[in-house]
């Protein structure tokens, strides 16, 4: 079976079931919440493993930063099988109650990046599916943690000179976070027929300067990389409980 191109998988590598995160060193702290790990490619900025949970093969892909790389990494995952799939990110917030480590569950994303509209008009919406977004607020729902379900934004740059005005307009109209890849996630995994979620981990306060809070999330402080161990087991119960 021919292995694609980027991520140098076949689909008898690849489960239907996927999580996809941006950093290659993310696949490894999600990996320990499965048994049976196996490693199966690196190349680029895709690094992947599959691995097992209550009896349910799972695969670990990363995507690097940006809406280019995670549909590389979606449409050849999906040519390999792939038909439920969560991304585990991070994000910045626009809402001043929502702290470190807290999760921003997408029911949809505002599409202000270039690679879905390669693919459809701006007009075209950009929703989570429903069944995997029941499932990640079903998870949160019984932990004794804070998360957050509502729109989110999908970006191509945070260092634009204007960065604070933009904030503030999304965060006036509600929208919880930014990310880079959950609108072109959801956006071509409608277009290819897959089940689509995103769960973000928040890293950076609203009103905090970017590059601080970055720097603070590469330091592994605490309440972040809790955030980010909660967010992944929030998918994979989705993945594992509600996905037929």
């Amino acid at each position: 079976m021919m292995v694609q191109p980027h991520i140098l998988l076949t689909p008898e590598q690849v489960s239907e079931r996927v999580i996809l995160c941006g950093d290659p060193a993310r696949v490894n702290r999600i990996a320990v919440l499965l048994s049976d790990v196996k490693p199966l490619a690196s190349n680029r900025e895709f690094t992947s493993v599959t691995g097992e949970l209550h009896g349910k093969r799972i695969t670990v892909c990363s995507t690097g930063i940006g809406a280019p790389s995670a549909i590389i990494a979606l449409e050849e995952l999906v040519k390999c099988g792939a038909k439920y799939i969560v991304r585990v990110g991070s994000a910045g917030a626009y809402q001043s109650h929502i702290a470190l480590g807290d999760l921003i569950i997408a029911e949809a994303a505002v599409r202000d990046d270039g690679g879905s509209a390669s693919y459809v008009p701006s007009n075209f919406p950009a929703l989570a599916n429903r069944q995997l977004v029941n499932g990640l607020c079903d998870f949160m729902h019984h932990q004794a943690e804070n998360y957050h379900c509502g729109l989110v934004r999908s970006h191509d740059s945070f260092y634009i000179d204007n960065e604070l005005d933009v904030c503030r307009k999304w965060h006036h109209l509600g929208v919880l976070g930014a990310d880079m890849e959950t609108a072109a996630l959801l956006t071509v995994g409608r277009l290819r027929h897959v089940a689509v979620a995103s769960v973000l981990n928040n890293v950076v306060l609203y009103g905090e300067d970017v590059a601080q809070g970055i720097n603070d999330y590469v330091s592994a402080e605490k309440a972040m990389m809790h955030g980010e161990l909660l967010a992944a087991r929030a998918a994979l119960a989705a993945l594992v409980n509600h996905c037929s």
